[in-house]
């Protein structure tokens, strides 16, 4: 491996689930911390200085969903990109684009599509680091701010209140901006 590909966070409260994801992304080069739950996680974060979050939905303590928003409210965090990997449902989805998650991957997963997601998410950070292209206001909502990784290759607007759309992200591995 040519060096490392960054550092991803990767939360879940099932052991299994988080070695999974770990080797995975660690064949590919990731640096790959840790954590069984958000209250840890947000312990974790300042710390380690991830370039990605990975969190599941339900997790004991405190979940994936409050836990991506505790991130989002946190001005040391606000613009790190933050991907949900659970069986989401599309309330789920909804709620976790309504608190600024950056994309959703469907359990069981693909380890490709897992790969595919965590390297656009890592790039989308190193590219914002350097030039600054994010907004302080929390995101940038226009085309060019969106990483688009829908399978079917169709645009997508945040918050666009399509169900169908919605329900998709969920299904499949999807970036939002």
């Amino acid at each position: 491996m040519p060096g490392v590909s960054g550092r991803v966070l990767v939360v879940d409260d099932n052991k299994v689930i988080r070695q999974l994801i770990r080797v995975n992304l660690e064949l590919e080069g990731f640096e790959v911390v840790t954590a069984a739950d958000g209250a840890e996680a947000l312990d974790m974060v300042h710390r380690v200085c991830p370039d990605v979050v990975t969190l599941d939905v339900v997790m004991p303590r405190l979940d994936g969903l409050r836990t991506a928003a505790r991130l989002r409210d946190d001005p040391g965090t606000r613009h790190l990109p933050l991907a949900i990997i659970s069986a989401c449902t599309q309330y789920e989805v909804e709620s976790g684009l309504a608190v600024g998650v950056d994309a959703f991957l469907s359990k069981p997963f693909e380890p490709a599509e897992l790969v595919r997601l965590v390297r656009q998410l890592a790039r989308r950070e190193r590219t914002s680091a350097v030039d600054g292209s994010v907004e302080a206001s929390g995101g940038d909502d226009s085309a060019e701010g969106r990483i688009e990784g829908r399978n079917d290759g169709r645009a997508d607007g945040r918050n666009d209140g399509r169900a169908d759309d919605m329900h998709e992200a969920g299904q499949a591995g999807r970036t939002v901006g």
